[in-house]
């Protein structure tokens, strides 16, 4: 009998036992120090948080990149300030938009609000009307040029007066855009808006190419600097209000979890001991795979640093029924092989044989699926995509590999 599905077993064996010590301790414990398990708000609880996004001033086309942009400044400010895993997605309400935020394990709410801050909304502005004597202005027309297209920005100071200044540096469609608005407004002014406020409007000399921007303002060095910082973290695309916000309680998290862990537990029993009654050795066998597989997969998840959630915790659990219907699939097809006169090893190698086909189109269609939810998806649907992801490439490992090592392994027994 071929010795290497013993070798690989006792290398998974040892593998999964390695992987049980690096879960066990505290297994879902945050405050675990060695690579804790990372936890979300409805887990661990934390500050909720609901904005409303001003999208009076963008156009209906410009609405989606908007939002995008909006949300990936907020989770770029949350990171800066030592918040990991923020989960903020988009929450429609009639004819209005919110950005809905979540901060696992931040309890302050005020600290909460504190560390996204009063990002600065900034936006060029063109005279609605002008003449050439530069008297009639009568108010701005808001351009697309926003702060969403800044790259970076720089501290600098006015060569003659010493003053603090802010350059700017915008990426290449901002640039592009900066551009056009120079070249075509050649002695007109171009108003600068900082969060509403009109804070510097110069008038153009020459078209200004690369990209390059300088605001000019009555700004102390502490108020400069604050601007540059905000600026690198990201400008908002367009204005936010606050309109609620909560904090989540650790215990009604902790409640969740221990109802979702012993829901998993007790339908993996019940597994379990459906294949050990129906498929006798073989069940054994596949239930000792399916152990394995979930150590596996759990010990991925806390290497990769996934943030779980209740969600994470469902796509994981339901990648465990995917392995279960792979090992059915094996068994079946083992079956009827049996049936047309093969037995033993013989049966068990064709059955593995004539039910890879399926379980590799099913899984590759949840994968597809998975990929499909993980990039244009947010919030929660995303985590739930991940782990299924995840489980359901482990699952195909643990169908093929570790279930066939086992069952090889004792076939004759």
């Amino acid at each position: 009998m071929n010795k290497t599905p013993h070798f690989f077993l006792v290398g998974t064996i040892i593998v999964t036992a390695i992987a049980a010590i690096f879960i066990s301790p505290q297994l879902f414990d945050a405050h675990y120090k060695f690579r804790p398990w990372k936890l979300g708000l409805d887990l661990i609880g934390g500050s909720h948080l609901v904005y409303e996004i001003d999208l009076s001033g963008v156009s209906a086309s410009d609405r989606a990149s908007v939002v995008s942009g909006l949300r990936d400044v907020i989770e770029k400010r949350v990171n800066l300030f030592g918040v990991s895993e923020p989960q903020v997605y988009e929450a429609k309400s009639g004819n209005s938009s919110r950005l809905v935020v979540e901060l696992a394990g931040v309890k302050d709410v005020q600290k909460a609000i504190e560390q996204i801050g009063a990002t600065p909304s900034l936006y060029f502005g063109l005279p609605r009307e002008f003449d050439n004597d530069g008297k009639k202005i009568t108010g701005y027309q808001q351009t697309k040029l926003t702060g969403r297209y800044i790259k970076g920005a720089q501290l600098t100071f006015d060569g003659t007066t010493n003053a603090p200044q802010i350059s700017l540096q915008f990426d290449k469609e901002g640039g592009d855009m900066f551009e056009t608005l120079t070249s075509e407004n050649v002695g007109k002014p171009i108003a600068i808006f900082l969060d509403d406020n009109l804070i510097s409007e110069p008038v153009v000399q020459e078209k200004i190419s690369g990209g390059k921007a300088q605001i000019t303002g009555h700004f102390t060095l502490p108020e400069a600097k604050q601007l540059v910082a905000r600026f690198n973290a990201g400008a908002l695309p367009a204005p936010i209000k606050l309109i609620s916000q909560a904090t989540v309680g650790a215990s009604l998290g902790e409640s969740s979890l221990h109802a979702t862990a012993r829901a998993g537990l007790f339908g993996m029993a019940l597994v379990v001991l459906f294949m050990i009654l129906y498929y006798r050795g073989l069940g054994l066998g596949a239930a000792s795979a399916l152990l394995i597989y979930s150590v596996l997969s759990l010990a991925l998840f806390k290497l990769v640093g996934i943030t779980m959630t209740l969600a994470g915790i469902t796509g994981f659990i339901l990648s465990i029924g995917m392995a279960v219907d792979a090992n059915v699939l094996i068994f079946e097809r083992r079956k009827e092989e049996a049936r047309k006169g093969l037995a033993g090893i013989a049966a068990l190698e064709e059955g593995f044989k004539r039910a890879w086909p399926s379980i590799r189109d099913s899984n590759i269609t949840t994968i597809i699926t998975s990929l499909v939810l993980y990039y244009l998806t947010t919030g929660f649907v995303k985590g739930f995509a991940l782990t299924l992801l995840l489980g359901v490439i482990m699952s195909m490992f643990s169908a093929i590999s570790v279930s066939r090592a086992i069952l090889f392994s004792f076939a004759k027994k």
